[in-house]
């Protein structure tokens, strides 16, 4: 059911008494709070915060960047990291791309 055909059937059932307008209102506030964009997830605003580190680098300030927006330490990340690049290259891979794609910080 659609945004639009939810309102339209709240609207219905205030009309006919079944909802008192503050149980309207509030259900109707409830309702577009659920349509947000995905820009109020905090997981995409973490992303969308993402920036390398331009003073805790060592590289590409990759792993520093993403120390600032988990809350953990850089070292943490690069370990990690260089794990990933042992077990596969997987972790250079991902390194190289996030230092092409992820801007640095200002």
């Amino acid at each position: 059911m659609s945004l639009a055909d939810e309102l339209t059937r709240l609207d219905e059932l205030r009309t006919r008494g079944v909802l008192s307008d503050e149980e309207f209102q509030r259900a109707k506030a409830r309702l577009l709070d659920a349509s947000a964009p995905p820009s109020d997830i905090p997981a995409v605003a973490a992303v969308n915060r993402l920036r390398r580190s331009r003073g805790d680098r060592w590289i590409g300030g990759v792993c520093g960047g993403i120390a600032v927006i988990t809350g953990v330490a850089a070292w943490v990340w690069r370990l990690t990291f260089a794990l990933l690049a042992c077990l596969g290259g997987s972790g250079v891979l991902l390194y190289l791309l996030l230092w092409i794609f992820v801007p640095e910080d200002r």
